[in-house]
């Protein structure tokens, strides 16, 4: 979904947002920065807090969804990833160091909102917000509001702060965000490819990237939803919105969520066919993205799925399923993690 543009134009045309969420939106894009991902230098270049990906040959992709298809090998080469999503400690170093601005804070260009009030064009994120009543699982327009003001040092809006989830993921984050992110960080955002099999970590093809079972032992291993999607969140798992990083138990590559929390960018375009004629050696990802529910959005994959995932709604949690995502789009559920090309340990 195109959250970006599609909720930011629905909610302000029905004049939704209160005169408190437009003054706080508008006081944070008021110091908005002409920073971007193309003024960002690549200033780091560490390796702490990463997990060295020997490569090799797997069979990727799901033969449960149409976009996943079909199962086909594929060799990557070794690389290193992070060892679990980028926090909002680390996202807030960048920040202070780059002067780097969010898309979720710039001012918003009347030109892409026409019929749009310019008094009402405030920046803002997508944030899940439960209806308290079972509704049809059609329209995600009943869970999902433009909240003026949230972003990624506001996760649920301007009431709310980053204090005590400095090792929580850092979310509202777009592609253009991640990417820059990476740049200064000396890195870069993962394939789809080396994604998957980072977190598939060896083990053999099965449903969940943790095993066969929904809940081993009885027990859950991931942050994703339990109960009846989207009105009532038994938080069985402990989290009705994203946990802190290491919360759950690492894979066997000493990897933690790459299922479940937050979505995670990759590099790659999105195209449901792409598998069609995908080559079998560090695939890169199509040359361009297309969408069938959204010809003229341009869109990334997004891995992983996220606390919002459940077995009654997305379960893009299971192993070899995909996402994706608008690039200017961000959301409370939206965060990255990276990957580096430095040699072997």
């Amino acid at each position: 979904m195109h959250w970006h543009k599609i909720l930011l134009a629905v909610i302000l045309l029905s004049s939704c947002q209160s005169k408190t969420n437009s003054e706080a939106a508008k006081a944070d894009s008021s110091a908005a920065s002409t920073q971007t991902a193309d003024n960002i230098d690549a200033t780091q270049n560490s390796l702490d807090g990463m997990v060295w990906i020997l490569g090799g040959i797997f069979l990727m992709g799901s033969d449960e969804f149409p976009d996943a298809r079909p199962l086909h090998e594929v060799n990557v080469k070794g690389f290193w990833m992070d060892e679990h999503e980028v926090t909002n400690a680390w996202f807030a170093e960048f920040a202070k160091a780059t002067g780097y601005k969010t898309v979720a804070e710039r001012a918003l260009d009347p030109k892409d909102f026409p019929g749009v009030p310019a008094d009402q064009l405030v920046p803002g994120s997508a944030v899940f917000i439960s209806p308290g009543e079972q509704v049809s699982l059609e329209n995600p327009l009943q869970w999902w509001h433009y909240v003026a003001g949230a972003n990624w040092q506001h996760p649920f809006g301007p009431g709310s702060s980053l204090k005590g989830r400095e090792e929580f993921p850092v979310v509202h984050v777009c592609y253009e965000d991640a990417a820059a992110y990476a740049k200064w960080a000396g890195k870069r955002l993962p394939t789809e490819a080396e994604w998957e099999f980072a977190a598939r970590a060896g083990q053999p093809f099965q449903t969940y990237y943790w095993g066969e079972e929904l809940k081993p032992k009885g027990k859950w291993v991931a942050n994703i939803f339990q109960g009846d999607f989207p009105h009532k969140n038994l938080t069985e798992d402990g989290f009705a919105n994203a946990s802190p990083v290491k919360t759950f138990a690492a894979n066997r590559y000493g990897l933690y969520d790459m299922e479940g929390n937050v979505w995670e960018w990759c590099n790659d375009y999105y195209r449901p066919d792409y598998y069609q004629n995908s080559p079998s050696a560090n695939p890169q990802g199509p040359a361009d993205s297309y969408d069938p529910d959204e010809p003229g959005a341009v869109k990334r994959v997004q891995r992983g799925g996220s606390f919002l995932c459940s077995d009654q709604y997305c379960v893009r949690y299971k192993a070899g399923s995909r996402g994706k995502g608008e690039v200017s789009s961000g959301a409370d559920n939206l965060g990255f993690r990276c990957v580096s090309d430095r040699k072997a340990p």
